[in-house]
């Protein structure tokens, strides 16, 4: 069988392009609109794989990508790296987030109290068909309560650490200008623990549930519970040159603390751009696991980070589909000729077998 090039150049590249555009066919701003309103948590992810908080541009990349997530992260990470950076966010403490979703499964009466908030945990998961026969289906309206909680919620870390349960870490002090900024730096092992923290918050959702929950089922050290999670609204807020603070506008994020029985209550932490509950579970179990003593490769540090890019592992695998003719045919002709002088050491085997009975 022979191996040829393809051909057909720089025209058969142009209208491969048009005919994947033709399928996705008009992309304008209605088609961007609905994405952004109809798939809040799918722009979620876009945003937080991205490391770009832009809702308009996160569903403009996914109506431009017909729905293939690694491309319309790539579109936006690509788009990212031509804005300039104009200032850094003042940090912020669990206390100042505007919390809509707070829940603890190892505590039943935390302070600050329980909210449910947007959830499908308790629904029964089952198709409305009837919206195939032609029938809307509206939400039913959600009913007031008496008394809403409180817009602002404790951390109950620090009422863990008030009640002796955890161990007050030392405190960090490295000031929030000189923390390292994973999109502009490279990551290096040992990492640092703003860079893995930096990693997990952008790492592929899918890649970050896999090996957590390799994790969990005991590929590792760690049977995680949910200490606290939380889907938020974090205020931005900006120092002006002339010193005053001020709101820039609010982000949706979404933090996890997990906690561990082994050996002690271990914390582990994970938060990411947007509203994803699993990633930031099974982010949190991570963290905690690659920091014990010898953790299994399913857990070990370099190995999560590396392989949770999104980015980078999926353009690692794609390249493998472009041309590789050249490195191909080397290989063949190397094992043609493998197989050419293994037959003809066969050959002289049996010619030196013929003569030995005449001699």
């Amino acid at each position: 069988m022979a191996y040829v090039a393809t051909r057909g150049g720089e025209h058969a590249i142009e209208q491969s392009e048009r005919l994947y555009r033709e399928e996705l066919g008009t992309i304008d701003a209605g088609r961007v609109a609905e994405i952004r309103d109809g798939m809040p948590y799918l722009v979620d992810r876009v945003m937080g794989e991205a490391s770009l908080y832009e809702r308009d541009l996160a569903a403009l990349a996914l109506a431009q990508s017909g729905g293939d997530l690694y491309e319309a992260v790539l579109l936006l990470r690509a788009y990212r790296t031509t804005q300039p950076r104009l200032a850094i966010a003042e940090p912020l403490q669990q206390r100042d987030l505007f919390t809509v979703r707070r829940i603890s499964a190892a505590f039943k009466d935390i302070p600050g109290g329980q909210i449910l908030g947007p959830t499908l945990d308790y629904s029964h998961r089952m198709l409305k068909l009837e919206v195939l026969g032609g029938k809307a289906v509206a939400p039913e309206p959600v009913e007031i309560a008496a008394m809403a909680a409180p817009e602002k919620q404790p951390s109950l870390t620090d009422w863990q650490k008030a009640q002796g349960l955890i161990a007050d870490p030392t405190a960090d002090t490295t000031a929030p200008d000189d923390i390292p900024d994973l999109t502009r730096e490279p990551l290096l092992f040992p990492a640092s623990r703003a860079h893995k923290l930096q990693s997990l918050a952008r790492a592929d959702t899918g890649g970050v549930l896999a090996l957590g929950y390799a994790t969990m089922r005991g590929y590792g050290a760690v049977h995680p519970t949910v200490n606290e999670l939380r889907l938020s609204e974090a205020p931005v807020r900006m120092r002006h040159p002339r010193g005053t603070l001020f709101s820039a506008g609010r982000v949706r994020v979404s933090q996890a603390e997990i906690i561990s029985k082994g050996g002690g209550l271990d914390l582990g932490f994970c938060a990411t751009f947007g509203w994803n509950e699993v990633k930031t579970i099974a982010g949190a179990s991570l963290d905690l696991a690659s920091r014990l003593p010898k953790p299994h490769p399913a857990s070990n540090e370099e190995f999560v980070l590396y392989h949770t890019e999104p980015v980078e592992s999926s353009g690692f695998c794609i390249h493998f589909k472009l041309p590789h003719y050249v490195t191909f045919q080397s290989s063949l002709d190397a094992l043609r000729d493998a197989k050419a002088k293994k037959r003809q050491a066969k050959a002289q085997e049996a010619t030196q077998a013929a003569r030995e009975p005449a001699e």
